[in-house]
């Protein structure tokens, strides 16, 4: 990915997004363009109008964050596209720290990861990558996205089974808000780690395949996603609103664990029994159905 462009297109989007008015200045009768200029955004910054061009142009590599800082409230960004104009500011610097990569297809949950995992009965739990894999789960987690781990290729990815999937679209009932979610966290990710193939093949997959995915790509928004609630139509049990809380791991970087809860009393607790108790039914059928495969001493 082309880093200079990333600057140039991101930057310009949040410019587009704002208006005179918004910032306090003069709205005028001859504007050309439908947000601010660059100009002012240099002024609100307490920049040079050259200075300002130069970075929006892409040249971002030895800004300083001071003026990163400045440029953040110049163009009102909120938390996740201030930390994102900072990722790209280090992805730019020349003596940018390489991000710690795994082969999402061999990197395996140390075991006390697993025993965690494990460990969480009442509601799903799993651990993703920003490339949004499925890297480790509880049983629980492994049945609540039976139809991601249905889709062909491994790991599981989220992201390919929202836009490549047409059961996505019965899975997520507010399918348009986890569409942007998903595309938000893929960018935000690769501002984050720029040299990543593995990423920048997923998104170019997307892109090719999905005209929804490449409309959203390039409206370049960002978001942290950390805790929330979602609603879900699960092909078992049907509708079901569960609570969720995103944590980044220490002893792993770059990696999430997400945890789902239901509200403790409601229908979705109920739902969510009544889908351990399938997945438990299942995964007893899958071990018999393989033991009964196995060759037999004679």
């Amino acid at each position: 990915m082309d880093n200079r462009a990333e600057v140039r297109e991101f930057l310009s989007s949040r410019r587009d997004k704002l208006t005179p008015e918004q910032v306090g200045l003069p709205t005028g009768n001859n504007r050309r363009v439908k947000g601010l200029r660059r100009n002012e955004v240099a002024t609100l910054a307490g920049v040079s109008i050259e200075y300002y061009t130069r970075i929006e142009r892409g040249a971002i590599s030895g800004v300083s964050p001071e003026i990163l800082d400045a440029l953040a409230k110049a163009l009102r960004l909120d938390d996740a596209e201030r930390a994102h104009l900072f990722d790209l500011a280090q992805a730019a610097s020349p003596v940018a720290r390489p991000a710690r990569r795994r082969n999402p297809k061999t990197w395996l949950a140390h075991q006390s990861l697993q025993w965690v995992l494990d460990a969480v009965t009442a509601g799903p739990a799993f651990v993703r990558n920003g490339r949004m894999d499925i890297l480790a789960v509880n049983p629980l987690a492994r049945a609540f996205y039976k139809d991601v781990y249905d889709m062909p290729g491994q790991p599981p990815n989220i992201a390919k089974y929202t836009f490549l999937d047409p059961r996505a679209h019965d899975f997520y009932p507010d399918w348009e808000l986890f569409a942007e979610v998903t595309v938000a966290i893929l960018r935000t990710e690769a501002s984050r780690d720029p040299h990543n193939k593995e990423l920048h093949d997923l998104i170019g997959e997307l892109s090719t395949r999905s005209d929804d995915f490449r409309r959203r790509w390039s409206a370049h928004n960002v978001r942290h996603h950390g805790a929330g609630s979602k609603t879900f139509n699960h092909p078992v049990v049907g509708e079901i609103t569960l609570a969720y809380e995103g944590l980044e791991m220490a002893a792993e970087p770059g990696l999430t664990l997400t945890v789902y809860a239901a509200e403790p009393g409601s229908s979705s607790e109920q739902a969510l029994r009544l889908l351990a108790s399938w997945a438990a039914t299942e995964t007893g059928e899958r071990a018999a159905s393989a033991a009964a495969k196995e060759p037999t001493d004679r």
